[in-house]
């Protein structure tokens, strides 16, 4: 009996502007993320049941190889959650208010 083995194999799929663990729904930045503060893949698989260990360690690789390129994606990706942050504060600072206040009480409670 032979085996063959995979020379490659696809992890990350990008659709449209995003990253994404081929077949799934769950984003790159999800796993990056992860990754970055410290989880080991094997919790981070924990944490994504639909995630073989495979599949988070093949988008890791993905990440070392591609840093660079990731970096700067996630980078635009916080710029524009600032500015809807910043958006939702303006168009509405009373809702704003009451949550930042409800976040200090439940930070002073812990």
């Amino acid at each position: 009996m032979t085996v063959t083995p995979t020379l490659t194999k696809q992890y990350i799929e990008q659709r449209g502007e995003g990253y994404w663990i081929v077949q799934t729904r769950i984003s790159l930045d999800s796993v990056v993320y992860a990754f970055l503060n410290g989880e080991s893949p094997e919790s981070i698989a924990h944490d994504f049941p639909l995630l073989s260990l495979e599949k988070v360690y093949g988008a890791i690789a993905f990440y070392l190889a591609n840093r660079e390129l990731v970096d700067a994606y996630l980078k635009e990706g916080e710029a524009e959650f600032e500015k809807l942050q910043q958006s939702c504060r303006d168009k509405n600072p009373l809702l704003y208010q009451k949550l930042k206040a409800a976040q200090t009480q439940k930070q002073n409670k812990v």
